[in-house]
């Protein structure tokens, strides 16, 4: 009797035993389950914003033990520079089986594809001046807004068609434009050492090319550490809180910048990229692009040049100019891709004298 009683325990604990394990792996199912259910549901969510995840985009985990670095927010008066910035559009043959004697660099917005066309329709069509080869290159970022891929596939289409687009993958805006520079430096360190000047020029400048030209062929013209343009000496910094180039005394102590060109055109020897990149990292970079240039400028020890005559570079001009001050002029602003093209014609034309 005792003995039964003994079997029939033995019997009802591996019963409860077994009941529950099966509970223990139904509710794993279940959190499983669900954990699935809740991905497939965040998923849904996302692509409902209209967004595609892509691996470029796929959120990442880092970790101190990574080896990745761990970059700092760059606050309201600097630019998140440097960074691991890559080249997405770089197959211009420009640098590579042909190095010009100068190459133009025009910083310009992704969807600017009305001045992209004008300026080759004009300037930049001019590839050989005095015997001298020049060539133009154009510089975007990424586009941005709902329409962002749409802007990316026209702008290779436009490269394929035209090849003179460098593309980088930071985003392009305003706010911006101190990476948009320290990219094209990176470019032109990189790709174009063999040529012998360099201008950073604005989409909505006139270039007079032979006029250029003609100043950097100048015996008189340095060959290194040479840099020219509109050149502001004894700049303040603004400390009105309300102007959009206001710094406060912690970010720069000085009441003034060092001498710079600004930025609407400047021309620099190709010695200087790869120099200003070496001293950048000490020099935390400011949003004001041109101001920078003269910091990192300063701590080389170089000044930059003024030009020969004060009408070769106009910001602020009296429209409309004449014929006698375009044919002085290297580079000036405009009002419009209209007015641009009119100057340019003047300019090559027979009354283009004073």
């Amino acid at each position: 009797m005792e003995n039964g009683r003994i079997q029939i325990k033995r019997i009802f604990i591996c019963i409860l035993g077994v009941a529950t394990i099966v509970l223990v792996n139904m509710n794993l199912d279940r959190r499983l389950s669900l954990g699935n259910s809740e991905i497939k549901i965040s998923y849904a969510a996302f692509k409902s914003r209209g967004t595609t995840l892509t691996p470029r985009m796929t959120p990442k985990i880092t970790t101190p033990s990574s080896g990745e670095p761990q970059w700092e927010d760059p606050g309201p008066y600097h630019v998140a520079y440097p960074r691991n910035y890559k080249f997405i559009i770089n197959n211009t043959p420009t640098c590579r089986t042909r190095s010009p004697f100068l190459l133009m660099m025009v910083p310009v917005a992704p969807s600017d594809v009305a001045a992209r066309d004008a300026i080759r329709k004009t300037w930049g069509s001019e590839t050989v001046v005095q015997g001298e080869v020049v060539g133009t290159l154009f510089l975007v970022g990424l586009p941005g807004g709902a329409d962002a891929g749409q802007q990316q596939e026209k702008l290779s289409q436009e490269n394929d068609l035209h090849r003179d687009l460098i593309q980088s993958d930071f985003q392009d805006s305003y706010g911006n434009l101190t990476i948009k520079t320290m990219v094209m430096l990176e470019w032109l360190a990189a790709h174009c050492t063999n040529a012998s000047y360099v201008m950073k020029i604005d989409s909505d400048m006139l270039v007079n090319v032979p006029n250029l030209v003609k100043l950097l062929l100048d015996p008189g013209t340095a060959k290194q550490n040479y840099m020219t343009g509109l050149v502001w000496w004894h700049s303040p910094v603004l400390r009105d809180p309300f102007n959009k180039f206001y710094l406060p005394r912690d970010v720069i102590a000085e009441p003034e910048f060092p001498p710079y060109p600004l930025g609407m055109a400047y021309v620099m020897s190709l010695d200087l990229p790869w120099k200003i990149l070496q001293v950048s990292p000490r020099i935390k970079p400011l949003f004001i692009e041109d101001a920078y240039l003269g910091m990192c400028l300063k701590h080389l020890g170089i000044s930059p040049t003024d030009p020969p005559e004060n009408t070769m570079f106009i910001v602020d001009p009296v429209h409309p100019l004449s014929s006698c001050s375009l044919s002085k002029v290297i580079a000036v602003t405009t009002t419009s891709i209209a007015q641009m093209k009119r100057y340019w014609e003047t300019s090559k034309g027979p009354d283009a004298k004073c």
